[in-house]
């Protein structure tokens, strides 16, 4: 006999009449009419070939293979119904493995100093991260969110913009006592810049300062270039030079005093941070759960 909604539909109504004992009081258990009841049961009757029920006008009781039947769908039914709460259930419970595609300043800048507060909050969650700035297949291999920063390019994800963070300058005191102060963009030229590759092109990345609607695109040099701002952000604390980066993060060197901003009156840039997700009409709880994490994480750092 094969499956189908049809029969399960019919044994549900078949149990209603069982448990209310009788036809009108299961229609009104189930919202039906009691006509649509006993169609239902007849239904159900015809395709397995056997009467249920006896039916007189004082009583509906179950015949013998109705009885039977009962009996071994009952357990069967209830089964069903267990899986079906345990699935909800776990729509709304943090569990399972998160498989995170992040980019390398706010993986290690931004979330990993952050995880210890996430899996404690969490405790059925674990993590796969991935930390890359490649843009490409960045949903590959299983990943459920994938946190970058830049506008996004159109295509069939889901883009959850998070914040804008500012792009700031900053340096080594013992740089800026050793080459001096700047004033203004146009000072960049006599300076060392740490500069960082575009994963897209290859090429380093051009600074801008912003302010006021003015923007100025200086002309900038150095002898480091890096595809990591984690090490980037090492060699400016060393003192190697100035370092462009994103202010999301950077609270710590900043109030600590191991880097100093620069030309601060010029930090009107901003750059957007996004979350991307696949299409699908409900995300799982751990999910959200992780979104609304980065979320307050970057309300807090950002």
């Amino acid at each position: 006999m094969d499956f189908d909604a049809r029969l399960l539909s019919g044994i549900g109504v078949m149990v209603a009449v069982v448990e209310q004992g009788g036809f009108t009081q299961a229609a009104d258990s189930l919202r039906l009419t009691p006509s649509g009841v006993s169609r239902a049961v007849a239904r159900l009757e015809e395709r397995l070939g056997s009467r249920l029920f006896h039916r007189t006008p004082r009583a509906v009781t179950l015949t013998e293979e109705g009885e039977r039947f009962h009996a071994e769908v009952l357990p069967l039914l209830g089964a069903i119904t267990d899986a079906a709460a345990g699935l909800a259930e776990s729509g709304r419970t943090v569990r399972g493995r998160l498989k995170v595609n992040a980019d390398p300043w706010f993986a290690r800048v931004v979330l990993a100093p952050r995880l210890p507060e996430l899996m404690e909050r969490h405790p059925l969650l674990s993590l796969d991260l991935v930390v890359t700035n490649h843009l490409e297949e960045m949903m590959a291999g299983g990943v459920d969110v994938a946190i970058r920063f830049g506008e996004p390019e159109p295509s069939s994800l889901i883009a959850r913009k998070l914040l804008e963070t500012r792009v700031v300058t900053c340096a080594a005191p013992a740089y800026l006592a050793r080459r001096g102060e700047l004033h203004h963009p146009s000072e960049m030229a006599a300076h060392e810049a740490l500069l960082f590759r575009d994963p897209q092109t290859g090429r380093p990345f051009p600074w801008e300062f912003q302010r006021a609607g003015e923007v100025i695109s200086p002309k900038v040099s150095g002898r480091t270039v890096t595809d990591d701002p984690s090490a980037a952000l090492a060699a400016c604390e060393a003192g190697l030079g100035l370092f462009q980066s994103f202010a999301l993060g950077l609270k710590p060197w900043l109030e600590s005093g191991r880097l100093v901003p620069v030309l601060a009156d010029w930090a009107d840039e901003r750059f957007p941070l996004y979350a991307f997700t696949p299409s699908r009409k409900h995300a799982p709880a751990k999910l959200r759960a992780f979104l609304d994490f980065v979320q307050e994480v970057c309300g807090r750092d950002g």
